[in-house]
């Protein structure tokens, strides 16, 4: 760990440290955002609300491949920063060795399963006879490209876990751009529709995953790609999966969670499931700005709980007034043009009622949610393995029987009040976990709680 990134872990008052490792990983997720928003857009200019329901029904693909990512870089990661405060610096050669060619082969894994089975797949998505095909399209490719998305998520943790925040923005920004930039080239010029369009999402996963091994592998300090480094012992793999795991499930959650709610959609018409897609994506804007705060400041917690809780306490104090005023500001300005925001992607006018009024309804859960995210990562920072399981799940438990509920009583309108209704009960659990474990992880904590 170079000078600089140890005064951000150690002595940099709270507010300029916290912005140090946020603002990037801000910057980072919007970005991305960004690219989700315009691949909506592009795809929108084609007129085809088939190939907009196709980019919907994806996203519980991406979610899985991504939850693999998570599940070798979060652990990983997570380990790194507390081995960084112990100040074990050659633990963490080995730590990074074998996250890298461990999401190698997970992707390798994920090949061999998913091709052979690309129909099934495909159909247990959602898709519907019209949108089959650009569907099955889509996940061909990302199947084959999953080894370089999972290895992109992978190093991006790792990464942040040294304090590189910097190094970590630019190479998601990278990923953006080289994905934007594709994006234009295969529709508009080279009219390859969807999979023109998953294609350039794993070109811009490879272009990232390589400009992080460049950055790990002669410009880091403790970190490394190196075969020769690569060892799993037992306490690597307790430590990796132990909060890994949970990671992957709360990011499988999301996904069926995603594919659960296409099926309720679907009852409801294609229309449905694209003004689904089209406002789930204008609200990840905020939800990864915010996500990018709470997930930014993971390395930071960790380092700071093991060399210096009080420290940490003032930095979870910061994050909390932070996510309140991100989501007054965020929330004041959709309620003012969400018509206008979904307008941009389609000219229908019930798409853009119907996307608006998702707008309006998943809004009110966004501090809720932020406040969530939170709590998962300080549970994931501290090395709470089981309360960041029970934040992994419980998401998941609650929303399904919801959807049945919510469907049968109020139609339309139930299934998407379901989502805040489940985000509220991860809220209140999160917050009863965060008192119960108060006094294990600091004394200080209880100002926070009480």
């Amino acid at each position: 760990m170079d000078a600089e990134n140890l005064y951000y872990f150690e002595k940099a008052p709270v507010a300029k440290a916290v912005a140090h490792f946020a603002v990037p990983m801000m910057l980072g997720t919007s970005m991305s955002v960004i690219y989700s928003i315009l691949n909506a857009y592009f795809l929108g200019t084609l007129h085809s609300t088939a190939m907009l329901t196709a980019l919907a029904l994806t996203l519980p693909l991406f979610a899985i491949i991504m939850a693999l990512g998570n599940l070798i870089g979060m652990g990983s990661g997570t380990f790194i920063s507390r081995l960084l405060g112990e100040k074990k610096y050659g633990e963490v050669k080995h730590v990074s060795s074998f996250a890298f060619y461990s999401s190698l082969v997970l992707g390798l894994i994920v090949i061999a399963v998913g091709l052979p089975l690309i129909d099934p797949i495909v159909h247990s998505l959602g898709a519907t006879p019209d949108s089959f095909e650009f569907t099955k399209d889509y996940v061909t490719i990302m199947l084959i490209g999953s080894p370089f998305v999972i290895l992109f998520f992978t190093l991006e943790n790792i990464v942040r876990s040294e304090g590189a925040a910097i190094t970590s923005m630019i190479g998601m920004i990278l990923s953006v751009a080289v994905n934007i930039l594709l994006d234009a080239l295969v529709i508009f010029v080279f009219h390859w529709g969807v999979t023109g369009v998953a294609s350039a999402t794993v070109i811009s996963n490879v272009a990232a995953s390589a400009f992080f091994a460049f950055h790990i592998g002669y410009k880091s300090q403790f970190l490394t790609v190196s075969a020769k480094w690569f060892k799993t012992n037992k306490d690597i793999l307790a430590n990796v999966f132990k909060i890994g795991v949970p990671v992957f499930i709360m990011s499988i959650f999301l996904g069926a969670m995603s594919l659960i709610l296409n099926h309720f959609l679907v009852e409801y018409g294609d229309q449905a499931v694209a003004a689904f897609g089209i406002s789930s994506r204008l609200l990840q804007f905020p939800e990864f700005i915010l996500m990018g705060l709470c997930e930014g400041v993971v390395p930071l917690i960790a380092f700071s709980f093991t060399a210096d809780k009080t420290r940490m306490k003032h930095t979870i104090g910061f994050t909390i007034k932070a996510i309140v005023t991100l989501a007054c500001v965020f929330g004041v300005i959709v309620y003012l043009i969400s018509d206008h925001l979904i307008g941009l992607f389609t000219n229908e006018p019930q798409l853009i009622e119907m996307g608006s009024y998702i707008l309006h309804v998943t809004f009110l859960s966004l501090f809720v949610s932020g406040m969530t995210t939170l709590f998962t990562g300080i549970f994931q920072a501290t090395a709470q393995g089981t309360a960041a399981f029970i934040m992994s799940i419980i998401q998941g438990i609650t929303l399904i029987p919801i959807l049945f509920i919510a469907n049968h009583m109020h139609g339309f309108h139930g299934v998407i009040w379901s989502l805040v209704i489940a985000d509220t009960v991860a809220f209140i659990v999160g917050g009863i976990m965060l008192y119960i474990l108060r006094n294990k992880l600091q004394p200080e904590l209880d100002s926070l709680v009480q």
